[in-house]
């Protein structure tokens, strides 16, 4: 050819793409990018934002709605309380009427037994118990300065003024003062309007945790099996299964409570009793209020109860503190095994810590529930968290 070049040789570019077509070498690769390649490629969220004023207005409805939410959670705050504790009731209850189920008892007269045995109880102790305390209780707020004088006679408080000086004569005298004048206890108590208020609140309350908690003690078989439901159809043997391991652990717990809670108060109305120190039956019932705590419950009152003992006898005082230690000690090696045995066991740590959170977020309802609730993530850790990580290799 005229130009030089071989005939076999290709043509760097077709002649009739034009001459800057031509000037491409052969094995150049072009690459070339559709419209629509440019439109699918991604984009990030506020680049897609095609009207700002739009979704600002939507985020400002959710932000007010989140804010709405938490108001009307908080108003209905008490009867959050109430459905909790109905249902802590109920699953407490539960492990008494699986026992008379054992025995060949159907359910329903099961319920009907149970909550006639509680009945008689509650009669009983408003009949028996609840004139006697308010006896007790009136005769410790009217016996307060008498108890004080008494106090600063003995030779505890004597050996007390002499380590600390006039300081303490002082302070015994405006707390003797603050306690004897009722405008304080009123205001303490923000009145008597407020406290019959606070009275017929706690009344209502109790009748409707008692209903709520007939009805979730009726339906807890069913209420377990449609909770069930949600999880998928091959999980849902396994659910079952660790519904009512946890179920039946936290009822064993909350009756295991219970059963501590009254031998403490058993405990320290006898010894109370023997060594001649005012209103035993006053205080076994504070007992069993405060020792209802997990772990901390019978520290507290042990600290509280010794130094009451103080302002009527320090030798008794130095006895109770020392009998009642003892008894900590056995209910912790010895008894509370025994009562827990079917309750999962948890380290004691985060019983505390449990406790502490609980008890900062809900009061004592937080401290009552904040253990079987770490019992019971404990055991979804354990057996679905730990076998999944397990299986990874």
């Amino acid at each position: 050819m005229t130009d030089g070049t071989p005939a076999s040789a290709p043509l760097a570019a077709d002649p009739h793409a034009g001459t800057d077509a031509a000037v491409v070498p052969a094995d150049a690769t072009t690459t070339t990018t559709s419209p629509d390649a440019t439109e699918r490629s991604p984009k990030s969220f506020w680049a897609r934002l095609d009207s700002p004023f739009t979704v600002g207005f939507l985020l400002t409805l959710g932000g007010l709605a989140a804010a709405l939410l938490g108001i009307a959670l908080s108003n209905i705050a008490t009867v959050l309380i109430y459905i909790a504790l109905a249902m802590f009731a109920a699953l407490g209850l539960d492990p008494l009427l699986k026992w008379f189920e054992r025995h060949h008892v159907s359910r329903t007269w099961a319920i009907v037994i149970v909550f006639f045995i509680f009945a008689v109880v509650a009669v009983g102790l408003l009949w028996l118990v609840v004139p006697t305390l308010i006896e007790q209780i009136g005769e410790f707020i009217t016996s307060i300065p008498s108890t004080i004088t008494n106090f600063e006679q003995s030779d505890f408080y004597h050996w007390l003024e002499g380590y600390f000086g006039e300081g303490l004569t002082t302070l015994v005298d405006e707390i003797q003062k603050f306690l004897t004048n009722p405008a304080n206890i009123a205001a303490i108590s923000g009145g008597l309007l407020k406290v019959g208020v606070g009275i017929a609140t706690a009344v209502s309350g109790l009748l409707i945790i008692v209903v709520l908690t007939l009805y979730f003690v009726a339906s807890l078989p069913s209420i377990k099996e449609s909770l069930v439901r949600f999880a998928p159809a091959r999980n849902r043997i396994k659910v079952h299964a660790m519904t009512d391991e946890i179920t039946d652990s936290i009822g064993a717990y909350l009756m295991g409570m219970v059963v501590l809670a009254f031998f403490n108060s058993i405990v320290a109305f006898l010894l109370h009793l023997f060594l001649g120190l005012p209103y035993p039956l006053l205080m076994g019932v504070l007992a069993f209020s405060i020792t209802i705590i997990p772990l901390v419950g019978p520290v507290l009152y042990w600290i509280t109860a010794t130094v009451l003992a103080l302002f009527t006898s320090p030798v008794a005082a130095l006895i109770f503190g020392i009998a009642y230690l003892i008894y900590i000690q056995i209910e912790a090696y010895v008894i509370t095994p025994r009562v827990m045995s079917k309750a999962i066991s948890i380290p004691g740590s985060l019983v505390v810590i449990g406790a502490l959170i609980g008890g900062t977020l809900l009061g004592l309802l937080g401290a009552l529930i904040a253990v079987p609730v770490t019992a019971s993530i404990l055991l979804i850790i354990k057996q679905v968290f730990i076998p999944k990580q397990d299986a990874k290799l």
